[in-house]
């Protein structure tokens, strides 16, 4: 991120979370309710059944992630808190307990691969997760105003944005349009690839390329306190289109 664009989101951030919710989209969070709205909330809360138990740490939200995955390897999903009674619990305010960066790919929901429910995560998709100052600022949003203990970086299995940005550097072509962004933003990942000399290297650079988001994301000004207090992990991780599961990458917090 740009140290203009640090010190703009910063002043934000001082300005109360009132105001960094009011720039990002309305979004709500737990700390912007107060006085009809916290009221409101609260009665939802003591009034849905669905709700569950929020994970308060790095190891135990990590640890409710792979769980939800594995029952979506194994068939045997529980679809949890995806109901009216939900929906109604986090409509005054919300507080995920993790952060999934992925790729658009259309095969790779996170809210279903993690079996996870409504008001469960932050989301944030791009072509081959990459990332940008915007980006990066709203992977932060969470651990920043709300204190989310958990980021996932997620690359998968045959990703064509990766391969498509591998191939033109390869060939030494761009990519049309607003394409060529997304593969300027891989060239750190193709370039180590490419000394690699990996035998499949497409696959190699998406494996690459989450686990340096994940370094750069784990050293963020912001972010690499929390990470060194414990409060936080970021885990780079790596999705089978053919099996369904998550593989960790680096980053697994400790119990």
């Amino acid at each position: 991120m740009s140290s203009t664009g640090q010190q703009h989101r910063r002043a934000i951030i001082t300005g109360g979370a009132a105001a960094t919710v009011a720039l990002i989209a309305g979004c709500s969070s737990k700390s912007e309710s107060s006085g009809k709205q916290a009221t409101g909330a609260a009665a939802a809360k003591s009034a849905s059944p669905t709700a569950s138990v929020r994970p308060d740490s790095p190891w135990s939200a990590f640890a409710r992630l792979m769980d939800g995955n594995k029952r979506w390897v194994d068939g045997t999903l529980q679809h949890p808190d995806r109901d009216p009674a939900r929906r109604e619990f986090v409509a005054q305010e919300q507080d995920p307990y993790g952060v999934v960066l992925s790729c658009i790919d259309s095969r790779v929901p996170p809210e279903l691969l993690f079996d996870t429910g409504l008001g469960d995560l932050f989301i944030l998709r791009t072509g081959g997760q990459v990332v940008g100052p915007v980006v990066t600022g709203s992977v932060e949003y969470g651990p920043v105003t709300s204190g989310t203990p958990l980021i996932v970086v997620l690359g998968h299995q045959r990703c064509g944005a990766i391969k498509a940005a591998y191939e033109a550097m390869r060939d030494g072509k761009k990519l049309p349009g607003n394409l060529q962004a997304i593969s300027d933003a891989l060239k750190p990942a193709y370039e180590a690839t490419v000394t690699a000399k990996a035998a499949d290297p497409v696959d190699t650079m998406i494996r690459v390329h989450v686990k340096q988001t994940a370094a750069d994301l784990r050293s963020n000004r912001d972010l690499a306190p929390m990470v060194k207090k414990g409060d936080l992990a970021v885990v780079s991780a790596y999705y089978s289109l053919d099996t369904g599961q998550v593989e960790v990458l680096t980053g697994a917090p400790s119990a």
